[in-house]
């Protein structure tokens, strides 16, 4: 029987991926790529050979059988997101869920994910915390924050840079303005950068410095 790894790939610096990774997917039959011409470029860097196929959000619900079967065959496939872990706000839920139910290994490597840095920079308690990823853009939202507005663990949020002023603000009127808040940008890129303080501070920043790239908020719990 074949083997499904999870590989984590760098969220920017390239130094960042391990020799394990490496060794995997090389010796891989195949690689799930998000996005091939974005996993190409990693590949090319390391001087990977190993054939990849497309494996993404609109279309895994689709190869999720097809893929199981292949390992069931004996086949070695490694999936990767474009950056960090899969699964975490990324492919590879389904496909994992899927070889647990047909007995088919498992293995998840360790490595990059942007909200582990991005936690522990913030300052915030990090002893109890919780993932909420991308909060809905309309439907659910409303009711999503007015849950959190009495969440006293430290929140982790991924937010796109064009809805960072928007998130801020609902956070100020559901949260409160002197929530504190930390702003993680490009982590491990070259324009990295981290903003700390109240809502209302980390508001005002980016209100004159609209933001640009990848983009981790940690948002303290209720006290």
């Amino acid at each position: 029987m074949g083997k499904l790894y999870l590989v984590p790939t760098p969220i920017g610096n390239l130094d960042d991926i391990t020799f394990r990774a490496i060794k995997v997917l090389k010796e891989a039959d195949t690689i799930l790529a998000e996005d091939t011409r974005t996993s190409g470029k990693l590949l090319k860097h390391f001087d990977i050979a190993t054939p990849m196929q497309s494996h993404h959000m609109h279309n895994e619900h689709k190869t999720v059988a097809a893929l199981v079967q292949r390992m069931l065959g004996g086949e070695t496939i490694a999936l990767v997101s474009d950056a960090g872990t899969p699964a975490i706000s990324d492919p590879g839920f389904l496909l994992t869920r899927a070889c647990v139910e047909n007995h088919i290994e498992v293995d998840c490597l360790p490595g990059a994910t942007a909200f582990v840095p991005a936690l522990v920079n913030s300052g915030l308690p990090n002893d109890r915390f919780v993932f909420e990823g991308f909060l809905p853009d309309k439907k659910g939202r409303q009711t999503r924050l007015t849950t959190l507005a009495d969440e006293t663990r430290t929140m982790i949020f991924y937010v796109s840079p064009y809805k960072l002023t928007k998130t801020l603000k609902d956070f100020i009127r559901y949260f409160g303005e002197d929530r504190p808040v930390s702003v993680s940008r490009e982590i491990t890129k070259l324009h990295e950068e981290t903003v700390r303080g109240t809502a209302t501070e980390v508001l005002k920043h980016y209100e004159a410095k609209p933001p640009k790239g990848e983009i981790v908020v940690i948002v303290g719990g209720k006290k």
